[in-house]
């Protein structure tokens, strides 16, 4: 039964491959070809489904052994990455329940996006995430997972742009694409870290050996898969872009950030909840950024208008109730909780077109009249608590004025110091030639007395120059002469030999992970 498990992701991908030839060869276009797009993509993801419901139930009796190992995608030295999967407890649990949802969206899709523009390319982009979560919650190892974790972040940025002539779609998912990036360095990170002190890649051998870490590399790797189940999660202070997600399609939002994407976070919380139980640390972190987010979705969604809106703030605020449960330890609780909500969202993103017509006639509910009283709280639900705003304060402008500062170094520092790319007898190609036409000096004028200088200052001067042009004619302007050509000749044998060492697995690996956590 354990080999099932290969043919779950694998289905609606090649699915989603099928759709997406036929989209380049023309044969699914237009409107009498949706039937073949959306038979071909909801074939792939019942009969997904299926298996996953089959794989849980062999759990359920105990036939499955656990994991399936498929051989290896990368081997060098002591790094191997291997293609495996777990086939038991909590990862097929939460395959068997996501595959069920995206099963139940494609199939409500199908009329939904009947006759919208880009049909074929929404199913197209909903096979490929279904196979992308599918991959990322059964993989049994950190590599894959990110695998799948990158593919759905993809997948999500192409629906959210789903509308790409609209100026606000396309901005929302850069903004969504780039916030989410940071979540993804961390994760990277923890993968390194993983490897450096676990020695190891794969899921179970991780969490089997969490005791034998020690409090600071425990701590190390914890807290990067936390920061990056926080920001997959919309929790505090990464919460806004959920709301801006909400530019896609309803089925994208149900399935995305309703049933299944966003609660990933959560799923990579579970997944490593023995190590992150070695450290505290990471446990008040957890739970204090649970809590506030929690806090901030419940206050926030209270002035919302439209009906999307206020489903995301109700789910930012349940999720934040479940990284609070993580925190307090609650594991079987969060898992729980994770799956009903899943359920409960999902049914109400599928309904939020309709549920304006269905309540009508039903009165609002009144609200509690003291808080309702005080303007202050009024005002900061409504700009939600401004927290886009503080974000661009503290992290965007200055980022982006780093940029410009570095843009204007090199545009009127480094370049004009170096010159420009144009032929020597025409550019200006060092700092002193161009200071010559700025002075007007005719330095291969032998008559000009500036030139030539007078005493032992102008003697020293006119020295100085003549080294700096033969310098500069030997070397910078000829650049092929038989020194230039020498030198160049053993700083590339330096080269070579310095890059033979550092790409053997265990350096590159260290290095690799030693430059994404100076970058974070």
């Amino acid at each position: 039964m354990d080999a099932l498990v290969l043919l779950i992701p694998l289905l609606p991908f090649l699915a989603s491959i099928a759709v997406g030839l036929g989209i380049l060869s023309g044969v699914l276009d237009g409107e009498t070809k949706e039937s073949w797009t959306a038979a071909i993509v909801l074939w792939g993801m019942s009969m997904s489904c299926l298996l996953s419901m089959t794989l849980l139930g062999a759990d359920f009796i105990g036939v499955n052994k656990g994991a399936v190992h498929l051989g290896f995608w990368f081997a060098s030295d002591r790094l191997k990455i291997p293609v495996n999967f777990i086939t038991t407890g909590l990862n097929v649990r939460m395959a068997a329940l996501f595959s069920l949802l995206i099963a139940i969206v494609c199939r409500f899709s199908v009329n939904y996006m009947h006759r919208e523009t880009g049909f074929h390319r929404f199913f197209f982009t909903l096979g490929l995430f279904c196979s992308a979560m599918l991959l990322l919650v059964l993989s049994g190892n950190t590599v894959g997972t990110f695998a799948g974790w990158e593919i759905a972040g993809l997948c999500s940025y192409f629906l959210i742009g789903y509308a790409y002539d609209r100026p606000v779609a396309t901005h929302n998912a850069a903004r969504v694409f780039v916030t989410n990036r940071v979540g993804d360095t961390a994760f990277i990170l923890g993968i390194g870290l993983g490897y450096i002190w676990a020695e190891s890649v794969n899921w179970l051998k991780l969490n089997a050996l969490a005791e034998q870490l020690t409090f600071g590399e425990a701590t190390g790797i914890a807290l990067c898969f936390t920061v990056a189940a926080l920001v997959k999660s919309a929790q505090l202070p990464f919460s806004s872009w959920l709301a801006r997600a909400m530019e896609g399609p309803t089925p994208s939002s149900a399935v995305f950030y309703g049933a299944v994407m966003v609660h990933a976070g959560v799923f990579l919380i579970l997944l490593t909840h023995p190590i992150i139980e070695k450290t505290a640390f990471v446990m008040i972190l957890l739970s204090a950024a649970g809590i506030l987010t929690a806090c901030y979705g419940f206050y926030a969604g209270l002035t919302q208008t439209d009906i999307k809106s206020s489903l995301t703030f109700a789910v930012t605020a349940q999720l934040g109730l479940m990284f609070f449960e993580c925190g307090m330890g609650w594991w079987q609780l969060a898992e729980w909780h994770l799956g009903t909500h899943a359920v409960v969202r999902c049914a109400q993103f599928l309904t939020a077109p309709s549920l304006l017509h269905n309540l009508k006639g039903v009165p609002v509910a009144p609200f509690h009249s003291r808080l309702s009283e005080q303007p202050w709280a009024y005002t900061a639900s409504l700009h939600r608590f401004w927290l886009e705003p503080i974000i661009d304060w503290a992290l965007v402008k200055p980022v982006g004025r780093l940029g410009q500062d570095l843009a204007y170094f090199d545009d009127f520092i480094v370049d004009k110091s170096l010159g420009s790319p144009a032929s020597a007898i025409n550019a200006i190609s060092s700092l002193a030639l161009m200071e010559e036409q700025n002075l007007g000096a005719r330095l291969d004028n032998d008559s000009d007395e500036f030139a030539q200088g007078s005493g032992f200052a102008g003697k020293l001067t006119a020295w100085f120059a003549a080294l700096s042009h033969w310098f500069e004619e030997r070397f910078v302007l000829r650049g092929i002469g038989k020194d230039t050509l020498h030198y160049g000749r053993r700083l590339g044998y330096a080269a070579n030999r310095f890059e033979q060492l550092i790409l053997r697995p265990r350096y590159l690996v260290l290095f690799v992970f030693i430059t994404f956590l100076v970058a974070f």
